[in-house]
C-alpha cells in the first residue's frame, strides 16, 4: 500500500531529538528540519572539530559514537527521539550496522529513550513478495554485501530489541539526491520499493523522518519514502 503524505509543519510540541551522523547529508538535513519545526537538537558526530557550523541555538554539537552503548547513552540522554543516519565505508557494512543497532538497543534502554529511526537502503526492499532488488540476477556483489548490513541491521532490531523501544527503518529509492526538486511532500509504503521517479531530495526525506517522531505512524517496518 502506498501513501501519498505532505507535511513539515510542527504539532506544537517542542521535542529533543538527537541525530547521530549528525554531520552527513541526510543528517545535516534532519537537524535542518527539526530546527524549522521549532524542536531542540543534539548533534552527535565523531569529531565535532569537523562540523562546527552544525552548533546553534538549538543545536548542540556533541561527540558520539554510535557503536558505543555508553556514548549513545550519554549522547541521548533526555531525549524524546534519536534518529541514526550514519555510515562508514572504512568498516565492513554488516559488521558497522549490526554494531551500531546493538549499540542504540542497549544505550537507548539505558536512558529510557522509547523512538529510534535509522536510515535504510533501497535495495532491500521487495519488488515483489519475497523477492528484494538485492536478489536481481547480476546484482553487484559489492552493492549486495553492502545491502547485507542493513539486513543484517534489520534483523537484528526485529530479534534483539525490547518491547519499550519503537524503532523504524526509513528506506529512501535509490536517488537520494542533493539536486533534486524539494517537493514538500512524499510518498510511502511498507516494505516495498514505490513506483514512480525514484528519488527524493534530502530536505524530503529529513520532513518524513521528523514526521515519524512528532506522529509515529509506523513501527518495527522498513517504511520506504519517495516523491
Amino acid at each position: 500500500m502506498i501513501n501519498d503524505t505532505s507535511s513539515g509543519t510542527s504539532n506544537g510540541t517542542s521535542k529533543n531529538i538527537v541525530v547521530f551522523g549528525a554531520g552527513g547529508r541526510v543528517g545535516r538535513a534532519a537537524v535542518a528540519e527539526a530546527v524549522t519545526r521549532g524542536h531542540r537538537v543534539t548533534a552527535a558526530v565523531r569529531d565535532p572539530s569537523k562540523h562546527l557550523d552544525l552548533a546553534g541555538d538549538s543545536v548542540t554539537l556533541v561527540r558520539g559514537d554510535v557503536t558505543d552503548p555508553a556514548s549513545v547513552a550519554a549522547a541521548a540522554a533526555g531525549h524524546d527521539a534519536a534518529v541514526n543516519t550514519s555510515v562508514r565505508l572504512d568498516v565492513a557494512s554488516e559488521e558497522y550496522f549490526t554494531s551500531a543497532a546493538r549499540a542504540l538497543i542497549a544505550g537507548l534502554e539505558e536512558v529510557g529513550v522509547r523512538r529510534l529511526l535509522t536510515l535504510g537502503i533501497a535495495t532491500t526492499l521487495e519488488t515483489e513478495p519475497g523477492v528484494r532488488v538485492m536478489d536481481a540476477p547480476g546484482f553487484p556483489e559489492q552493492w549486495r554485501v553492502f545491502a547485507q548490513g542493513h539486513v543484517a541491521e534489520f534483523d537484528l532490531l526485529s530479534t534483539e530489541s525490547g518491547s519499550e523501544l519503537d524503532w523504524l527503518m526509513v528506506v529512501p529509492p535509490l536517488d537520494l539526491n542533493a539536486e533534486a526538486e524539494v517537493t514538500g511532500g512524499y510518498r510511502t509504503a511498507v516494505g516495498t520499493v514505490i513506483d514512480g521517479t525514484g528519488r527524493i531530495a534530502h530536505a524530503d526525506l529529513a520532513r518524513a523522518l521528523v514526521d515519524e517522531i512528532e506522529d509515529p505512524r509506523h513501527s518495527r517496518v522498513q517504511l520506504a519514502v519517495s516523491v
